[in-house]
């Protein structure tokens, strides 16, 4: 992947040289706002929260599509080339993230990485998981790059977007403080609410028919949990295994609740529930929305409030 991105890399500054360096993403390039570029939702709504008015955000990612089947195109590349911050996670999935900014010539562009912002958590397999079908067995463990996951993390990735925004647009750095505070305090506020809702449940497991990029969010709040695939899985056909031990588990436990995330087929979580009796649910990770959620405004704060309520179902 790296030397075609390199030939598109070329491409597009070739185009970019012969128009005068003036090719935009946003037409409105010269509007005097802070231009901000994101790979993923998460980041890209965070943005708008601190930045307001003051700033103009692109997503990368097209709503409904896929994070882990994404690549960049020319436009993508131009849009990063000319943008003041540029924000995305940093992990393995993001690799072609180096290769882009090394051929990027803009001294102007701030970088923010999700993973530089937090302390980090290497992905884990849990018992009955299945794994990527080549063995790594002897290799170091990688971190997890699903950080925003938790809304701690969140408030520490908002804090460093306002300070970002602050240092490339002074003008408005209060403005950015401000927003980031009064931000972060429902940040804090969900937090509670997830905090509440595990201190007076019945149970502290949860069962994720599909991949399960949520060790931060299980992490800071003390939840066990079963899974097909680690967050960053190819989501591949699960093995029987995989398939009777979520079973086994959702019927010793009395598991009410089996979820998947977002844009995901949920045929697994169909077997699952029609062999035990319980209920499927959407857990939403905040990689991505629908094309029609995006479009009706759909936050950060919207996704994770529902998923206090599906938690509540399936921890009693």
């Amino acid at each position: 992947m790296r030397k075609s991105l390199c030939v598109l890399l070329a491409a597009v500054l070739a185009v970019s040289a012969f128009s005068g360096c003036t090719v935009q993403q946003n037409p409105d390039a010269d509007d005097g706002k802070l231009h901000v570029v994101t790979t993923i939702f998460a980041p890209y709504d965070f943005a708008r929260q601190v930045g307001g008015d003051d700033v103009s955000v692109t997503m990368l990612l097209r709503p409904g599509c896929e994070v882990h089947s994404y690549e960049p195109t020319p436009k993508d590349i131009i849009a990063i080339r000319n943008a003041d911050v540029f924000i995305y996670v940093g992990g393995e999935s993001d690799a072609w993230v180096k290769t882009v900014l090394d051929g990027v010539d803009n001294p102007n562009l701030r970088v923010v990485t999700l993973m530089d912002c937090v302390e980090l958590l290497d992905e884990e397999t849990v018992e009955g998981m299945q794994t990527e079908k080549h063995d790594h067995a002897d290799a170091d463990a990688e971190p997890d790059e699903h950080v925003w996951t938790s809304p701690r993390n969140a408030a520490r990735i908002c804090r460093k977007l306002a300070d970002t925004f602050a240092a490339a647009d002074s003008a408005h750095a209060a403005a950015y403080a401000q927003r980031c505070g009064d931000y972060v305090e429902k940040l804090n506020q969900l937090d509670a609410k997830f905090r509440d809702v595990v201190e007076h449940a019945a149970r502290k497991t949860m069962v994720f028919a599909d991949r399960f990029p949520l060790r931060y969010f299980a992490d800071a709040y003390g939840l066990d949990y079963y899974a097909a695939y680690p967050g960053c899985a190819d989501a591949a056909e699960p093995s029987a295994a995989t398939v009777a031990f979520l079973i086994d588990k959702v019927r010793a436990e009395g598991i009410p609740v089996v979820f998947t995330i977002e844009l995901s087929n949920g045929k697994l979580a169909d077997t699952i529930c029609e062999a035990t009796g319980a209920k499927k649910l959407e857990f939403a990770t905040c990689h991505n929305v629908t094309a029609q959620a995006f479009a009706g405004g759909a936050t950060y704060l919207q996704l994770m409030e529902r998923n206090v309520q599906v938690l509540r179902e399936a921890l009693n």
